[in-house]
Order: C-alpha cells, then structure tokens, then sequence
C-alpha cells in the first residue's frame, strides 16, 4: 500500500486558503492568509508574540506565514510554537488544526516513511480539533479527505466520511452540503458534485465562500483533465463572475487556455490573475513557465522558471520540478 499519495493529497488540503484562514479570529489576518500576504501576518503575530508570548492566535499565525513561504527550518521552528500552545492550552483547538497542517508540510518534504509515520498523528489532530470545536470546518473537511483516501485498516472508509457529513447537517447545514459534493467528486459523480456546489449558499462565512471557490476550481480543472473543455470554460467564467475580484478564475481560465494550445489567451489569463487577491498563492510562473514550455519559447520559459524558483515560494514538488526543467532547459 502507498500512503504518500493520499496523506499527501490531505497535506495539500491542509494548506489551502479555505483551511488555513479558519484557524484566524483576526478578520485582518484570515484576510491577509487568503490575500497570500504571508510577510504582514508574520509581522503582526510577532508583534503580539512579544508582548503575549503564548497567545494561541499569534503562534498559530506565525506558523502559517512559515507554511506560506515554504521555509521548512521555519515551519519546523513555528512547529515548536504551536506545540507549546497545546501542551500550554489544551484545549484550543486551532492548535491542534494548525499542528496537523505543520505536519502536512513535513509530509511534502519527507519521504513515504515520513507519510506512514505522521498519518495516525495527523488524523488524531484532526479529530482532536473537531472535538474541542465541533463548527471548524477545516478539521471536518480534511478528516473527510483522509477517510476517503485511506483504507479501512489504516482507519479510512467511506463510511466514516458520510458520518462526518452527517453530523454537520444540524448545524451547518450549507457545510454539510459542500463536503457532500467533495464526496461525489471522490466517487467520481462530477454531475452530482456540480449541482450539489450550485446549491451551497455561503452567506457571509468567508471561509465558505473560500472552500467553495476551491472547489468550483478542482471540478474545472477535473473536466479540463477529461478534455471536456466547454463544460470546464463555463465552471471558469460563472466563477469568474461570482468571484471577480480573485485570482481563481482567471488562474484556471490560464490553465484551461493552455491545456487547448491558445498560448497567447494563456499569458493573458496568467498576467491577469496575478494582479487578482490571491494570486501570491498560486504557482503562476510554474505553470506558465511550463505553458511556455509547450508553446517552444525556451527563452522565456527560463526567465519564468528562475523567477519562480528564485521566490523560494511554493510546492516543494513544484520547486523540485521547475530546477529540473531549468537543467533541461540548459
């Protein structure tokens, strides 16, 4: 069995935006997690750390804008920090939510001994949070990835991410509703995801409105995957217009573009995406340097893939991949 894929695939879960802002009380901070302004929520938490050094938000913080930056002797030393907020406060649960995203980190740049030895670590986390605070919807949502990806003997099953649904319903009933979408586009019923996501109605949760921007973008990009190109271009532009100020739509519209060849539509997505809220959270330039690639600009893919490289800025497997197509590139 290969448990790298699927903890991994939690990691990544564990570091989207939707994730990560609910751990933050701060309405400036949740923004700035969503904005990618890693820089100024590192400042802040540090500014609070000096004068309360063990206040749970701030440790929290600062480990997210190391997470944000990709510094792994950072998030390990944050990683300290927030395991003194659990053995000091033990019973907020953000602390441990943001422990199980420090360890998805260590899972990224660890091998598949490291993902084997920090699953049972991170589904208790994970558990433990929900315990401690039964309306985080983070801790909710990456469970139910985990369970939908491990097998029943390593404590997965299909049985127990329904459980999880359901007990979301009372209380949050349009959450419930969006995690019952994640468990159709795990079953493969993109149809039936598709009209579950048109049914979410966020209100004013951010972290809804988050959540669901993610996953309006994994459908397109799942239908982009299967060719079907239209019915991605639609998902694109109706999240365009729901969302126009974020760098979502635009970002996937990009990818969309060069995935059909149209190269120059691409780099005018991509260029228009960066100047959209989120976009430090995207791999822009990976992913155009690669669309750059396949277009036969070699020149310019290089000046991309150094640029993003240079950033120390994203997905160890996106860094490691851009330095290997940078030697290819000569």
């Amino acid at each position: 069995m290969n448990l790298r894929n699927p903890v991994l695939c939690l990691a990544l879960l564990l570091g989207a935006a939707a994730a990560q802002a609910q751990m933050l009380k701060t309405p400036q901070w949740a923004a700035w997690v969503e904005a990618g302004k890693s820089e100024e929520l590192e400042r802040a938490a540090e500014a609070r750390l000096r004068g309360q050094p063990d206040d749970a938000e701030a440790l929290v913080a600062r480990a997210l804008a190391a997470i944000a930056d990709g510094d792994v002797e950072r998030v390990q030393a944050a990683g300290r920090g927030v395991q003194r907020c659990i053995d000091q406060q033990p019973k907020q649960a953000i602390c441990y939510a943001a422990m199980a995203t420090v360890q998805g980190v260590e899972i990224v740049t660890g091998g598949t001994m490291k993902a084997i030895t920090l699953a049972r670590p991170i589904r208790g986390n994970l558990q433990r949070a929900l315990e401690l605070d039964p309306l985080l919807f983070e801790p909710r949502q990456a469970l139910l990835e985990l369970y939908l990806k491990l097998p029943s003997f390593a404590g997965g099953g299909a049985d127990k991410a329904q459980d999880l649904v359901q007990q979301a319903r009372a209380r949050q009933p349009e959450h419930a509703k969006l995690l019952a979408a994640l468990l159709a586009h795990h079953d493969k019923q993109y149809a039936e995801m598709e009209r579950g996501l048109q049914g979410v109605k966020p209100g004013n949760d951010p972290t809804l409105h988050m959540a669901l921007r993610e996953a309006w973008y994994e459908l397109g990009m799942q239908y982009v995957f299967d060719g079907d190109f239209a019915h991605a271009k639609a998902i694109f532009e109706n999240l365009e217009r729901a969302y126009p100020r974020h760098a979502t739509a635009a970002f996937g519209l990009a990818r969309l573009a060069a995935a059909q060849q149209q190269y120059e539509e691409s780099a005018r997505q991509f260029e228009r995406a960066r100047g959209l809220i989120g976009a430090p959270r995207l791999p822009l330039d990976y992913r155009l340097g690669l669309m750059l690639i396949d277009k036969g600009d070699r020149e310019q893919a290089r000046v991309t893939l150094e640029r993003f490289v240079a950033r120390k800025r994203g997905a160890p497997k996106y860094l490691d991949d851009a330095r290997k197509r940078l030697a290819e590139l000569g």
